[in-house]
């Protein structure tokens, strides 16, 4: 059966444009954590870019910083990061949040918390190393150290993590659980069903601290939704040449074309 699903998803990825690299797909199942398809290097810690806001969000639940789906909204402040546009300089709820994933949000929050609360939530969570120090000297670990700094996490601890989510297990109240996964982004996949989940991207660094815009990561983490086997996933890629759109959207997509044949191997 396994063979079959490897098969199956080599065949829908070999149909649509490649990318540079497929660093990791893993799959599992979300009520007993066996894991159905893992292909390519899913153990080594990268950083998770905006994959974090989904843990981000469950701590700004929980620790009532975030109290509702559409509260608090704030607004964007000078000196706050501009690179997302338009979306990114209009007044931003938990919702917008993160269809948008403006980063100056995810910096109101972890400034409320504070690195020492951010690493026990993390640690609680089983989400990577937990490392909210930033790069090295600069003190900046509130403001980006899930952008390409120091918090790093694998693609199976993201299923671990993505697991006690949806299973509702994490060690937060249920009010928070329910909260972020009401906030968390729906896609539609070819075959009818949906999923939940989020995109990340990120350019890694050069030995100089500028940064490699050709080489960027790419994330897809969530679980599927509707009847039958509930899923969760994650897809890591890497470009090596610039390309448009993000990489991140790009691991979606992909992820999303590939589905049905997953699902076809569970059969």
């Amino acid at each position: 059966m396994i063979r079959f699903l490897v098969a199956a998803l080599l065949a829908a990825v070999s149909s649509v444009p490649a990318f540079a690299g497929t660093i990791c797909t893993i799959v599992a199942d979300a009520s007993d954590g066996r894991v159905l398809l893992e292909q390519g290097d899913c153990r080594t810690r990268v950083t998770p870019a905006s994959t974090f806001k989904i843990p981000l969000a469950v701590m700004g639940f929980d620790s009532g910083f975030l109290t509702g789906e559409h509260t608090p909204v704030l607004d964007m402040r000078a000196g706050d990061p501009d690179w997302g546009g338009e979306p990114w300089r209009q007044a931003t709820d938990p919702v917008r949040w993160l269809k948008y994933s403006v980063v100056w949000y995810s910096q109101r929050i972890t400034h409320a918390l504070g690195e020492a609360t951010l690493r026990r939530y993390a640690e609680g969570f089983g989400f990577g190393n937990a490392d909210f120090s930033g790069d090295p000297g600069q003190d900046n670990g509130l403001d980006r150290a899930w952008i390409m700094s120091s918090l790093k996490v694998s693609p199976r601890e993201q299923l671990a993590f993505l697991r006690k989510l949806v299973n509702r297990e994490l060690p937060v109240s249920a009010a928070a659980t329910d909260l972020t996964l009401g906030i968390v982004e729906t896609f539609p996949v070819v075959d009818g069903s949906a999923v939940q989940g989020k995109t990340g991207s990120a350019f890694p660094r050069r030995s100089d601290g500028s940064f490699d815009e050709a080489r960027a990561y790419g994330w897809f983490v969530g679980w599927t939704l509707g009847s039958g086997r509930r899923l969760v996933f994650a897809r890591l890629t890497q470009d090596d040449h610039l390309q448009s759109p993000s990489s991140g959207l790009r691991a979606r997509d992909a992820l999303l074309r590939d589905l049905p044949a997953i699902r076809a191997g569970l059969q």
